[in-house]
């Protein structure tokens, strides 16, 4: 590995880890994120009931259980630098790449950590069939991915606003609409027994969008983040 590139896995490294240390003390977002979603998926499923519910329906509200869980805990990677001070040292120690490298690891271990949990759940507590929660993992593992590089640079933009919480689900909503579309569309054909070979042209889509948005988002964090 040329010696630019083993520096930039290494300080992203350190990044992620340093993040990691700090979110296994507090447990805040890691515990916002999956008592959001539990608590969403809970109410949906005492409400409309385990019964009856179309692959689309059923396919829209994995995706909406997953979206407002996300925004409830992924901006604190950022939010965290600017309420303790530590931002600054962070801009002074490290280059733009890395830290935008690390922070998207951790957002990508949240997401994970969140859909390990939460998929086998809501395939209990609804009436997905667990008979394609194979074929889902493709169409999950993608949606986790899009989510994490989307949301990424939107938290370092809202990190210094006065009202956070809000301004990051505003400003998400509009890039990950796409993003969710074609997640309903894909995870309706799986659940669906339609297979992901009806689901290609979803998946291309979604792939697409993965590599878009964490090379767009890779070129434009430094200007965020330096200003």
């Amino acid at each position: 590995m040329p010696p630019r590139s083993a520096g930039l896995v290494s300080k992203a490294l350190a990044v992620y880890a340093k993040d990691m240390r700090l979110e296994l003390r507090s447990r805040y977002a890691l515990n916002a994120i999956l008592m959001f979603a539990i608590t969403t998926l809970a109410v949906v499923s005492f409400s409309l009931g385990q019964s009856g519910l179309s692959p689309k329906l059923l396919s829209a509200l994995f995706w909406i259980v997953i979206f407002f869980s996300a925004m409830s805990g992924l901006a604190h990677v950022f939010i965290r630098e600017e309420e303790t001070g530590t931002a600054l040292a962070l801009r002074l120690m490290a280059d733009p790449d890395p830290v935008y490298i690390g922070k998207l690891a951790f957002n990508f271990s949240l997401l994970t950590t969140m859909a390990v949990v939460v998929t086998p759940l809501f395939f209990i507590f609804t009436d997905a069939p667990a008979e394609h929660i194979i074929s889902f993992l493709p169409v999950l593992a993608l949606g986790v991915i899009g989510f994490s590089g989307a949301t990424t640079l939107v938290a370092a933009i809202i990190s210094r606003a006065s009202v956070k919480g809000a301004l990051f689900a505003v400003l998400s909503f509009p890039i990950l609409m796409p993003l969710l579309i074609a997640l309903v569309a894909a995870t309706e054909k799986v659940f669906g027994g339609s297979g992901l070979g009806e689901a290609l042209a979803e998946l291309q889509f979604l792939l697409a969008y993965a590599v878009v948005m964490i090379t767009a988002s890779l070129l434009l964090f430094k200007f965020v983040w330096q200003d």
